[in-house]
């Protein structure tokens, strides 16, 4: 069987205990086992293809599909069509009996099944135009309509279409190191995203009557095989994205003649689509490194969107090793375009949007595209590709390679306000951050929705926060998962679900995964052990097809720090984290032996008994004699005074650490999550001082631990998590002496 099905099945398993009683808010979806347990009972084996390491093997490989493709949109009636050819390579050590083709589209197909596998509600009221779409209008078509399938000799091949995969039966295996060429002819009905919704589509403007096109998933693409899953072809339902096979491609796009276009790839006949003005700022764009150059201008686009020309031309664009393709397409483009450094070669970073997006857009659209291929690339490997877009299209956050769609427009007055600024910030820096993860580190989306946005969404926040120091990240911060962490647990799943069984659909591929990164490089392994261990993983896997247990062996392999208990945790379960400080005990050092203390066992040597004096540590409680109850003085203790002058030089004696304060703290485990123990101590003075205790404190799946603190200063309050690094649910319970009410760290906390 397949290893999807495995992993659901150890899934299912994983959370039949939250089931089998009523769940409520607090309760953890931990089991009995223990949580430092190793992972053999749920990473696959490791193999000749994926090694132990998490190291592509000796006999990794992939397979390359190349694509010959000419494209007509026609504006006027809103339909693409297309014909491809495409060149197969099969490079798996098995022959292979038929394809399976991918067809995205027939998801918008009137009669998709997809349609039927939501629960609806009645309506209470609609709108009348609400009403008519809903019950009387017919459903839109926009599924694939093939007209032939051909082999290179021009003869029909047989095919069989389920929903939105099709398998080509050929006539003989496909062997190891062979090729196969075939042709296919299609059109499909372009959707209005913003009315039937869509990945891809078009933007229609009423004020000018004009369409804004951001077209995608338009053409027959083949499916992943490969060594995990053979065929990749778990049907398209809407939720789990792409998994895709990388290839080169060769695409001719005819649009009208007074649209502007670009797409994955780089253009060959600029000088034929740009007029000789437009080509020489494109010229001076490509050495200009400090800000955007306007290549079509306002003015320009604004004329164009009146013309409404019968005329066409052609774009011709060609890519290298990608996985997928996209462009974009309008009369209403304004193109701006600016070089980027990186180390030792130059890049393009540009933005195609309306007169509407400005003056938002042309101040930073492509200023947001420079920075985040700069820290994308500091943080795994300098970006490989000529170029990246950032399309202006309302109402959408879509990527694909070196070209996304991004919300966020100012309103009709220009007025930009902090959500709109900040959002369409984010959304640039998410999407275009994704040229990464999944275009060349290109994991299974269909099956892993986390491993392209949870990933991708650690790197947005490094950048947000690069971009600007106050910007107001939505995710990445540990504190920001919380409110999802302590949520009913009928409504989580483990983030190692399948995309299309999630119920809160960005906290677990995007939020969860990506505080988790957060949480390992800032409190469980260091900037440095994390950033070596991601950028070793990011380029092991670049331009190959890496699985969750390539990535999870690669960070403990890379940095040998075991990581098992987390990834069980935080990946393979619903545990949330819970410390608390259960209790806190002060102790005094005396020579006279406490009230109600027995028998004293100190060993002496192997099988000896230490018999005194003894200096002793009296607890602190109202029968203790107040006389003791001060700070630790050694010179005061007779014994301890004449062993030290006996036994240490002046100098070793000036070494020595002298504290005055002792403390028996015990830390509670409330939740089924370990975490290091970040512990504040506040001195009398008002200075503080943190220490930390690892995570392995828990290892025998202890739920309370206790820690003796010597200190210089007597403490007057302790805090676990002060900086709010941990997720921790419950930070009323952090505090000693315990509070009865919000104090300033809590009203902090809530403002922000």
């Amino acid at each position: 069987m397949k290893r999807v099905f495995y992993t659901l099945t150890v899934l299912a398993t994983l959370t039949t205990a939250a089931q089998d009683k009523p769940a409520t808010p607090r309760e953890s979806g931990h089991k009995d086992r223990n949580s430092f347990n190793q992972m053999y009972d749920l990473l696959a084996t490791p193999n000749m293809f994926r090694t132990a390491s998490g190291a592509p093997g000796p006999a990794y490989y992939q397979q390359q599909a190349d694509y010959k493709m000419d494209i007509e949109l026609d504006d006027k009636n809103t339909k693409l069509y297309g014909t491809e050819t495409i060149t197969y390579t099969n490079n798996a050590p098995e022959a292979l009996e038929y394809l399976w083709i991918q067809l995205d589209q027939n998801e918008n197909a009137a009669d998709s099944p997809s349609k039927l596998i939501e629960n609806q509600n009645m309506d209470p009221a609609y709108t009348a135009q609400g009403f008519v779409r809903r019950y009387a209008e017919k459903e839109f078509d926009g599924g694939f309509k093939l007209e032939y399938v051909k082999d290179a000799a021009g003869k029909p091949m047989k095919y069989t279409v389920n929903q939105t995969m099709m398998r080509i039966d050929l006539p003989v295996p496909l062997k190891h190191g062979e090729k196969v060429s075939f042709s296919i002819k299609w059109w499909y009905n372009i959707n209005n995203y913003q009315v039937v919704g869509g990945r891809s589509g078009y933007e229609h403007f009423d004020a000018d009557n004009n369409n804004l096109y951001v077209i995608a998933q338009f053409y027959p693409r083949m499916a992943v095989y490969n060594d995990v899953e053979g065929w990749q072809n778990m049907q398209f339902w809407g939720a789990g994205e792409f998994a895709l096979t990388f290839g080169n491609f060769e695409v001719n796009i005819t649009t009208p003649a007074d649209h502007v276009l670009d797409g994955t790839g780089v253009l060959q006949n600029r000088k034929d689509v740009f007029t000789p003005e437009q080509l020489r700022r494109w010229e001076l764009a490509a050495k200009t490194y400090d800000k955007p150059v306007v290549i079509v201008t306002q003015e320009e686009a604004t004329a164009a969107e009146k013309n409404f020309s019968t005329k066409k031309k052609t774009w011709k664009l060609k890519a290298d090793n990608v996985r997928d393709f996209a462009f974009s397409s309008s009369r209403k483009f304004i193109y701006d375009a600016m070089a980027v450094k990186l180390n030792d070669k130059s890049v393009m970073a540009i933005s195609l949007y309306p007169k509407e997006a400005n003056p938002l857009w042309g101040d930073s659209s492509t200023r947001l595209v420079a920075h985040t291929l700069k820290t994308y690339s500091k943080y795994t490997f300098d970006y490989p590709y000529p170029k990246a877009i950032s399309v202006s299209a309302a109402d959408q956050g879509m990527e694909y390679p070196m070209i996304c769609w991004n919300f966020g427009r100012p309103d009709e007055k220009g007025f930009v306000s902090d959500p709109i600024k900040w959002g369409n910030a984010g959304v640039i820096i998410h999407e275009v951050g994704h040229n990464f993860f999944p275009m060349i580190v290109n994991s299974d989306e269909r099956q892993w929705t986390w491993m392209d946005e949870g990933l991708n969404s650690f790197l947005e926040y490094l950048a947000e926060q690069e971009w600007d120091a106050n910007f107001p990240s939505r995710r990445g911060p540990a504190d920001k998962i919380v409110p999802y962490m302590s949520g009913d647990q009928k409504f989580l799943e483990p983030i190692m679900t399948n995309s299309e069984s999630i119920h809160q659909f960005g906290n677990n591929a995007y939020a969860k995964p990506a505080a988790g990164l957060n949480m390992l490089r800032e409190v469980i392994m260091g900037h440095e052990l994390f950033d070596h261990a991601f950028k070793t993983y990011a380029n092991r896997w670049k331009f190959k097809h890496p699985t969750p247990e390539d990535f999870f062996r690669t960070m403990e392999d890379a940095s040998a720090v075991d990581l098992d208990w987390f990834w069980r945790g935080w990946f393979y379960s619903t545990d949330y984290v819970d410390l608390s400080i259960k209790e806190v005990k002060q102790y005094y050092v005396t020579d006279v032996k406490p009230e109600g203390l027995k028998e004293v066992n100190i060993r002496k040597g192997r099988f000896g008994k230490e018999t005194g004096p003894f200096v002793y540590m009296a607890p602190d409680s109202p029968d203790a004699n107040k006389a003791d109850k001060k700070a630790f003085n050694r010179a005061e203790v007779k014994m301890l005074k004449e062993y030290i002058d006996g036994k240490f030089t002046p100098e070793e004696k000036a070494a020595l650490r002298e504290p005055k304060f002792f403390y028996e703290v015990t830390f509670e485990k409330l939740g089924g999550l370990p975490m290091p123990v970040i512990a504040q101590l506040t001195y009398e003075d008002g200075t503080t001082e943190t220490q930390t205790f690892p995570v392995q404190i828990w290892r025998k799946e202890n739920t309370t631990a206790k820690r003796v603190i010597a200190t210089g200063k007597k403490v007057t309050k302790m805090r676990l998590d002060p900086k709010l690094l941990t997720a921790d649910i419950d930070v009323e319970n952090n505090m000693w002496p315990p509070i009865a009410g919000p104090d300033k760290f809590d009203q902090l906390k809530d403002k922000k």
